[in-house]
């Protein structure tokens, strides 16, 4: 009853003004509490992915550009990078992905056994905040096709998410490493694992799963981010009430329209165990709300024993994240002939197009073509080859279909020669980068070519469904890799590196007009984003399959680290200690990388460096 008095008139103006203020204090306060509790929550990504200070997401942001606005490093003083401080990871395996910062902590996972870090930034080290060691099962990496990789964890709400090899999905407690829930998404004695990174949308969690190699069906998981439990699933094979396709479903052509593609475009029950996995990466635009991701091939690499388009594997999807349902596809190659896996990144940016602004994704793919679609609808604007390609001779824009080369394509008890893009393709899933400031695409491709065999091929659960004999080579010029720069407007390269030992790991961009990326023996470099001139270079003591990234430490400088440890299909030969005698091994890589072991050894460590 004495408090009251506060109310009453016969309190005065002074007490009146005190009690606004002490109103106003406490509405400050809890507000204090609400936006701090959002930010160290992961709260609104949307807004946490344009704080440079931080890298909250696998690509840096939604629209997986890789770029940053810090520039206190930049191409007038790169020269003078040092390294900052190192971490061993503990793991000898290939070390794909990029950590995460989140306010003052940064966060990533290994490859198989999947051990997650939390390293505390404040501390000098840094040190091991937590530790997190998931009992992950020893039978996946029997089934595991082309290395134990991991591409990295995913924030929000307050939590980190990432995915283990035998394919179940985490959510541990940002602060303190608890887990908070775990749930199975796959079947590891089927072939089913899971290497690709999370994406938190809204209140959902986004997985993909792996395993294509293996007759496994393909599909993709949203699941609610409290409490794990599954939202949805969409498969990319299979009737439309599966792949969830309805009445909303509206694709730019026409060969991609009809009842049930995901069956009537394959042999009986075919789609069944037709693979086309998702294990690449994910993309979201807010104001479309639509999320963006890629199948990969068919199963089996035997086209004879698959004949049709083979839907809906190859193929980019717009679906709307909170019920999965599929908005419109583009199948960038029907009827895989070669294993050109669609999995890469699609950069979502506004670009102009003959004279109009459009909004649009850039993907560059496996098949040799870089893609600029537009996002709301699924049209191809511009389609041009960023490598060297012979299997088609173009992309023919009114059908949205590649103009196929016959001599190039594959069958059964025929080896067929020479063919361009290699199965490793004109880019495998490191991820490309994207400067507003030069208006230029940044990737790192492949110069492999293939000779490519069709065989029998019988389906057994758990056991490899692949159908072919493969060897791997370089291309035209004898380099293995080459870093170039690209306007995605019109399809044109701009400058580009040629890189002898090759590249497999991804590529970072900065405000400071800076481009870093890693090669397969080790050496980590930062060239100029405007011309290519290599300004500096550091040798990690691993090849670099990861991508670098930058954050603003609580010192308030600018470092950019990298995963260094070699591995990956590429990799496999070091990684693996593969016997080098037959050069059709691991699907044709021995060929291409037996040399690997003359550059590089294994590793597993993390640097940071800074001027």
């Amino acid at each position: 009853m004495q408090n009251r008095s506060w109310w009453h008139p016969s309190c005065g103006l002074r007490g009146r003004a005190a009690l606004v203020v002490a109103l106003l204090v406490v509405w400050a306060l809890l507000a204090s509490a609400v936006a701090l509790a959002a930010s160290g929550a992961g709260g609104d990504l949307v807004k946490l992915q344009s704080d440079d200070s931080q890298w909250v997401m696998p690509g840096k942001n939604y629209s997986v550009t890789r770029y940053s606005g810090l520039d206190q490093i930049n191409a007038s003083n790169v020269k003078n990078l040092k390294v900052a401080w190192t971490f061993s990871t503990g793991v000898l395996r290939g070390h794909e992905g990029s950590p995460l910062v989140v306010n003052d902590t940064m966060y990533f996972v290994t490859p198989f056994p999947n051990i997650v870090y939390a390293l505390d930034l404040t501390k000098p080290g840094p040190a091991i905040k937590w530790k997190f060691v998931p009992p992950t099962d020893p039978r996946s990496i029997g089934v595991a096709c082309c290395d134990v990789v991991n591409r990295g964890v995913a924030y929000g709400d307050g939590k980190i998410f990432f995915n283990t090899l035998d394919a179940h999905t985490y959510a541990l407690d940002a602060g303190t490493g608890e887990v908070v829930w775990s749930v199975k998404q796959g079947d590891v004695s089927k072939g089913e694992t899971i290497t690709a990174a999370p994406l938190v949308v809204k209140d959902k969690v986004i997985s993909g799963i792996s395993g294509g190699e293996f007759g496994i069906r393909g599909f993709i998981t949203a699941n609610d981010i409290k409490t794990g439990k599954q939202v949805w699933r969409a498969y990319t094979t299979g009737p439309d009430e599966d792949v969830l396709i309805g009445p909303d479903f509206k694709p730019f052509y026409a060969s991609l329209k009809g009842k049930d593609l995901g069956v009537e475009t394959w042999p009986k029950d075919q789609w069944k165990i037709g693979g086309s996995a998702v294990w690449g990466w994910f993309s979201y635009d807010p104001e479309l709300d639509l999320l963006y991701y890629s199948s990969g091939n068919p199963g089996t690499w035997n086209p004879d024993l698959r004949p049709g388009d083979n839907k809906w594997s190859m193929t980019i999807f717009a679906r709307d994240p909170d019920t999965g349902h599929l908005k419109w596809a583009y199948q960038t190659t029907p009827h895989d002939q070669w294993d050109y896996d669609g999995v890469n990144e699609h950069i979502l940016v506004d670009l102009k197009i003959n004279g109009r602004t459009r909004k649009v994704l850039v993907h560059f793919d496996r098949n040799g073509f870089a893609y600029t679609i537009d996002r709301a609808t699924g049209e191809v604007l511009v389609a041009k080859p960023f490598v060297h390609v012979n299997w088609a001779k173009g992309i023919d824009l009114k059908t949205g279909l590649p103009i196929r080369n016959p001599e190039k394509s594959t069958k059964q008890g025929v080896n067929v020669t020479n063919i361009c893009p290699s199965a490793q393709g004109g880019k495998d899933q490191q991820p490309a980068a994207y400067s507003p400031r030069t208006g230029l695409f940044y990737s790192p491709t492949n110069n492999l070519c293939m000779d490519y065999e069709g065989t029998e091929a019988a389906y057994v659960a758990g056991v490899p469904y692949v159908g072919a004999t493969v060897k791997i080579y370089p291309g035209p010029g004898g380099h293995r890799g080459e870093f170039i720069a690209w306007d995605a407007t019109t399809g044109k390269k701009v400058w580009s590196i040629k890189e002898p030992v090759g590249l497999w790991g991804g590529a970072l961009v900065t405000a400071g007009d800076v481009v870093f990326y890693g090669d397969m023996a080790g050496w980590f470099k930062a060239v100029d984003a405007r011309t290519g001139k290599v300004l500096w270079k550091f040798k990690t003591g691993s090849g670099i399959i990861g991508s670098p990234m930058t954050y603003k430490g609580p010192d308030g400088k600018q470092y950019v680290a990298v995963l260094s440890g070699v591995g990956g299909w590429a990799g496999l030969t070091v990684a693996g200690d593969l016997s080098l005698d037959d050069p059709t091994g691991a699907l044709g890589a021995v060929n291409a990388w037996g040399d690997l072991v003359r550059y590089t050894n294994k590793g597993g460590m993390l640097y940071v460096f800074s001027l």
